[in-house]
């Protein structure tokens, strides 16, 4: 390990390791999506905007080539310490998966956790709307799709809904803040903002 040099976290170094595992637009999709959310919750929550940013484009990085739970995040975390990521960033990568024994503690982790599910639904709510517009979508859409249970059906609504409460935010309030997180990159999520 010694001849690795140590990754500096910029935004473009994340792109460059995400898109070396994710090749799929839906996958691409979904970390661009998360990645606008986390940047959302660090100006709520006093966090580094660059650093959750990061944190979001790549918690899924490995689910590609990873997808099974025996596997994913397990192999993203040993990809980022076999390439001297700082260990902060993969114990908050690690977090965002119920069954990966990292509580999750710090604001940064239970953003993640918050978002990660709800960016998808957020995201999937707007496209059944003939406008495909995020402007369409509010909490009561949400919540009435949430109900839904053959829409979006990979979606956990469980994580969802303790998510929120994780961050001790109202589920409606939260929903908002995502929608609006997600507008300033609309265009590559396939929406109108």
């Amino acid at each position: 390990m010694t001849g690795i040099p140590v990754p500096i976290l910029t935004r473009e170094a994340a792109w460059s390791l995400f898109t070396e595992f994710t090749t799929t637009p839906v996958l691409i999709r979904h970390g661009i999506a998360v990645e606008a959310a986390m940047r959302g919750q660090a100006a709520i929550h006093g966090g580094d905007v660059e650093y959750w940013g990061i944190v979001g484009l790549l918690h899924d990085f490995d689910f590609e080539r990873y997808p099974t739970a025996e596997q994913h995040p397990f192999e993203g975390a040993r990809i980022l310490r076999e390439r001297r990521y700082p260990e902060t960033l993969v114990e908050d990568i690690l977090s965002h998966a119920r069954y990966s024994g990292v509580d999750r503690i710090r604001p940064v982790q239970k953003s993640l956790f918050a978002v990660d599910e709800l960016s998808g639904f957020v995201t999937a709510c707007a496209l059944v709307k003939p406008s495909k517009s995020l402007s369409e979508v509010d909490p009561a859409g949400v919540r009435k799709k949430m109900k839904d249970k053959g829409f979006a059906r990979a979606v956990s609504r469980d994580d969802i809904i303790d998510g929120a409460a994780e961050l001790g935010v109202d589920l409606d309030a939260h929903v908002l803040v995502v929608v609006e997180s997600l507008k300033p990159i609309a265009a590559e999520l396939g929406l109108v903002p």
